[in-house]
């Protein structure tokens, strides 16, 4: 590639790339609008503020294996567009077509089987939960496969617009329907049905897939060690980020676990608000580690970490405020909970940015070791956390932790490689 095109890559992954992270915080405060509204709706009636944002935990959970094949995709897509090898770029993709078509009919399948068991053992009261559930996670997951191969093409603003006209749509359904049916599975619905908008970016299907180009089978030993890798990433990301839902969901009663789902609505959006910086990121640096992309990398993870830490000192400053805003009312519980979960936050959003550059750098060894520290955080929570008091205690423990061990290990191996 000639240094005027890498120039001009450089130019438009920056400015899609902020254009997607200032939309997303719009997005974001539009998500906190819409729960508001499920807040004031939900309220009067225990538990199901707490289930319609466990539940959407639940989804996720049941959704990792593709999550963590889509995120291997992303990869591969990047690094052969950034080469402008547009030959082998259109052959990895016309051979992942099939796989991901298949791999998306087998996790509905398999998540078919196991989401009422699970159900069970997460104490979720309702059959009508899980069908919910399923119906969300089942659009989610197909809609996801056109997500995955944009965020590789890097189409950032397309992708930062179709996330506003989802944020509005959840809104308005959620207004209009849990107005009348105060439900978790009808607040849950919203969420569907703001996943059928990205259903919108298979229009650009054609300029995606070229005609003639020779396939590549994506099933050789690299790909397998990189998939091995993102399915630590992915997996420790979600049990970093929301491991914690399940637990509270499995032991706690309705009045404490909507006081805590309240505190945890907004401690997530700490990470969640900045999180396409670490994607525009991961991006980046599956493309490139050399010359001025390294720069521009460095700078990206900086405003990561300055959100990060702006967000949860605000988020603690003026937590009471927040609280009020969704429930429509004070709750001293709530707002006592968010300190120690904004700290918890902050720390998970440190370490996913580790995992993330760990395995756009092909540092398996990291990627794996921050896979591994998410699943032990994840099962401590699971073993001690049987009230909020001691749940909230052992988080910001737990992520502390893993974040220094992390980081002696990132430093270890530079030190090696010197």
């Amino acid at each position: 590639m000639t240094g005027g095109a890498r120039i001009t890559r450089r130019v438009k992954l920056w400015r899609s790339g902020l254009i997607w992270s200032a939309l997303n915080f719009v997005g974001g405060l539009g998500n906190l609008a819409c729960s508001s509204i499920l807040g004031h709706h939900l309220a009067p009636y225990p538990g199901e503020f707490g289930y319609c944002n466990t539940l959407l935990y639940f989804t996720t959970f049941l959704g990792l294996p593709l999550q963590m094949l889509n995120t291997s995709v992303i990869h591969y897509i990047a690094h052969f567009r950034s080469q402008n090898d547009e030959a082998r770029l259109q052959g990895l993709l016309a051979g992942c077509q099939k796989l991901l078509l298949w791999a998306t009919v087998a996790g509905s399948l398999l998540a078919i089987v196991v989401a009422e068991p699970l159900g069970r053992y997460f104490h979720f009261p309702r059959p009508s939960l899980m069908l919910a559930a399923l119906m969300c996670g089942l659009v989610g997951w197909w809609s996801g496969f056109g997500v995955a191969l944009c965020q590789g093409m890097a189409w950032f603003k397309r992708m930062a617009l179709i996330g506003l006209v989802a944020v509005g749509a959840r809104c308005l359904f959620a207004w209009t329907m849990t107005k009348r049916f105060p439900t978790a599975e009808m607040a849950l619905s919203a969420t569907t049905v703001s996943l059928c908008v990205n259903f919108i970016l298979f229009y650009w299907w054609k300029d995606i897939f070229g005609h003639g180009a020779k396939k590549i089978s994506p099933f050789n030993r690299e790909f397998a060690q990189f998939l091995a890798a993102t399915g630590a990433t992915v997996a420790g990301t979600y049990f970093f980020t929301f491991g914690d839902g399940l637990v509270c969901n499995k032991y706690f009663a309705h009045n404490a676990l909507d006081a805590y789902e309240t505190a945890a609505r907004f401690a997530r959006a700490i990470p969640a608000t900045v999180v396409p910086l670490l994607i525009v990121t991961f991006t980046s640096r599956s493309g490139s580690k050399e010359g001025a992309a390294v720069s521009d990398q460095r700078i990206l993870l900086t405003l990561y970490a300055a959100g990060l830490a702006c967000g949860g000192l605000g988020l603690i400053l003026f937590r009471g405020l927040f609280v009020k805003l969704i429930l429509g009312r004070s709750n001293a519980e709530a707002a006592a909970m968010i300190i120690p979960f904004s700290i918890t936050m902050v720390l998970i959003g440190l370490n996913q940015a580790i995992g993330m550059w760990s395995l756009a750098d092909r540092r398996l060894k990291m990627a794996l070791l921050y896979g591994a520290l998410g699943l032990t955080y994840w099962l401590t929570l699971l073993g001690v956390g049987k009230t909020p008091d001691t749940l909230l205690h052992a988080m910001p423990i737990g992520a502390g932790a893993a974040f220094a061990l992390l980081c002696a290990c990132w430093l270890a191996g530079r030190s090696r490689s010197a």
